[in-house]
Parts: C-alpha cells; sequence; structure tokens
C-alpha cells in the first residue's frame, strides 16, 4: 500500500493493516521560509521514510510594539497573504515535489495561540495572553477575530495550492491556564472552532492536535467535540497516563466510533535521548498497544537535538508492524 493509501485507509471502515509514522521538528531560521523550507522538508521526510508530509508553520505574527495594554486590541491588523508569502512559498514546493506519494499537510497555530505571539515571545507573551483575557476578555475579542480572518486567509490559498489538509492546534484548555471556565468556552473555543469547521468541510485529511506545550490538562471535555479526522493528544491528563486506545476513544465520533489516534511516544523520552535500537524497542512496545486505528508518532514536535536516525527507527518499526492474525 502506498503512503496516501496507508493514511487514507485510516479513515474507512477496514481493519488497519499497514502502520504509518511521522514526526515532526523545527527547523532552524535559515529554512523556514521558500525554497530553502521545501529543501529542508524535503531532505527530512526522505531521511526518516515517514509517511505524510507536515509543513512546519513559521509564519508566526511577530510581536507588536503597539499592542500591549488591554485597549490596544482593536489595532490589531488583519494580515494578508503578503505576510504569509514565504510560508506559502513553502507549501507551493512542498505539495508540488511531494503530493504525488504523500499526503501534504500544514500546521496552523489557532487564534488564541497567535494572540500569545503578538504580545511577546515565548513565555512572556504566553503569560500575557493569560493576563488580557483574565482582566478583561471583551477587550481582547476584536483582536481574536482580526486573527481569526488572517488565518482563514492563509487557510483558503494553502488549500487552492493543494495541500490535502491541517494540523491544527489548540491550547487554551490547560489546567494551569483560567480558573475560570468560560473564559476558554467563550474566548478561546469560537475562534478555534471557526477555523477548524473551515478545514472540516474543506480538507481530505486533516489532524486535531490538542497542544500541552505550556501545561497539562486536567481535562480533555472542553475539546472532545472539536472537528479532526485523527487526534494527536498528550500523553497523560490529570496526572494519569492516556493510552492511545483510551485517547480514541475519548474522542470517538458518534456512535462512539473511536477517531485513529496519531502518537504513543513521548517526544522528550527516549526518542529523543537514545540509541536508534532503543528508539526502535519503544516503538514496538507502543505498536503492542496501539489504538485500533493509528498513526506512530510522538505526543507533539520533537526538540530540534532529536537525532534523524532515532525517528527513522521509530518509523522502520512501525514499517515493519503486522496485525495479529485472527485465530
Amino acid at each position: 500500500m502506498d503512503k496516501r493509501a496507508a493514511l487514507l485507509s485510516l479513515l474507512d471502515d477496514a481493519p488497519q493493516t499497514h502502520a504509518p509514522a511521522a514526526f515532526f521538528m523545527h527547523f532552524p531560521p535559515a529554512y523556514h521560509a521558500g525554497e530553502a523550507a521545501v529543501r529542508k522538508h524535503i531532505q527530512f521526510y526522505r531521511a526518516t521514510g515517514m509517511d505524510l508530509v507536515k509543513i512546519q508553520y513559521e509564519a508566526v505574527m511577530p510581536p507588536l510594539p503597539d499592542i500591549q495594554e488591554l485597549g490596544d486590541w482593536r489595532r490589531m491588523p488583519c494580515y494578508g497573504l503578503d505576510f504569509y508569502a514565504g510560508q506559502l512559498a513553502a507549501v507551493e514546493g512542498l505539495v508540488q515535489a511531494l503530493k504525488a506519494e504523500a499526503l501534504v499537510l500544514v500546521t496552523l497555530y489557532s487564534p488564541f495561540m497567535a494572540a500569545g505571539h503578538t504580545l511577546g515571545e515565548g513565555s512572556a507573551g504566553n503569560k500575557a495572553i493569560n493576563r488580557h483575557l483574565r482582566e478583561d476578555p471583551e477587550a481582547v475579542r476584536p483582536g481574536l477575530e482580526a486573527i481569526t480572518a488572517s488565518t482563514l486567509l492563509f487557510v483558503r490559498e494553502c488549500l487552492r495550492l493543494g495541500v490535502d489538509g491541517f494540523y491544527a492546534s489548540t491550547q487554551g484548555a490547560e489546567s494551569n491556564r483560567f480558573a475560570d471556565p468560560a473564559l476558554f468556552r467563550d474566548y478561546i473555543r469560537p475562534y478555534d472552532l471557526v477555523v477548524m469547521r473551515e478545514i472540516a468541510a474543506t480538507a481530505a485529511f486533516n489532524i486535531l492536535h490538542v497542544c500541552d506545550y505550556h501545561g497539562p490538562y486536567d481535562d480533555l471535555a472542553p475539546v472532545r467535540d472539536y472537528p479532526g479526522h485523527v487526534v494527536n493528544l498528550p500523553n497523560a491528563v490529570g496526572g494519569c497516563p492516556l493510552s492511545p486506545s483510551e485517547g480514541a476513544a475519548l474522542f470517538a465520533r458518534p456512535p462512539a466510533r473511536p477517531r485513529p489516534y496519531m502518537g504513543g511516544l513521548d517526544r522528550h523520552g527516549v526518542l529523543a535521548s537514545g540509541q536508534p535500537s532503543q528508539v526502535y524497542a519503544e516503538a514496538q512496545r507502543a505498536l503492542a498497544h496501539k489504538a485500533e486505528k493509528m498513526i506512530l508518532a510522538a505526543d507533539c514536535t520533537v526538540p530540534a537535538h532529536t537525532p534523524w536516525n532515532n525517528l527513522k527507527a521509530a518509523v522502520d518499526a512501525a514499517h515493519a508492524w503486522q496485525p495479529e492474525e485472527t485465530p
């Protein structure tokens, strides 16, 4: 079975006969846009042997000095396609180079995540957007609306260029974010869903990524009904491990059909720091406890120092997997 067929077959009712695998990392800034990004993504895809092409999102909205206080959000610009030019050049090049052999997906950051980037880099922006929403969420709303409109422009252009789907990331429901769940419900979730419903209606293969980069989750209930053909979740919720089968069942679609699961490996564990033989063995263990339908992967983007040979070892283990014979 070719790579495109192996991924798309996860969405039908037939038993899984092939185990696809995919891992992702951010490349240095020199490879964030245009032809340089195309070359690096192709090199990574070929070296690891992975089964899909996920284009890293590097068109991060920059910190804006004019938007620092609550009243500034009404001045949030709606970035046009010129802002995304370098990213879109990478998308176009990778669709042309690799779509014939593998699904090509584009990473999306949520409007809430982009709002944090607008307030500052890294943890500073993350803390600032939390503070703004706690203090006066209505003041932030115009900014979220402008960011959402900009994101939709990018999504539609990616679809025009021929992508198969998106890897849509959400944050905001982590246990350390907001004591008041209404902040997520009323000011983060609605803008997530505007973007996710758009891609659900227009793209063939989307992955929902619940991101725990900034903190753990006590409960995934706020996002369980989010669209996404496949789910990529944290490895633990509420301090307890979450297995692939449990995660798939948690995100089952009515009438309780589990969604295909993407994951099984810890991005900070042996995958990042072990030897290829150790990674291969760890991948085998993960596949022995796989969900009914599964893509072997990490719970999020792997650290930039992760050896590519380790990722290839995990992919090789997935490709060696065979379903147990029914007696």
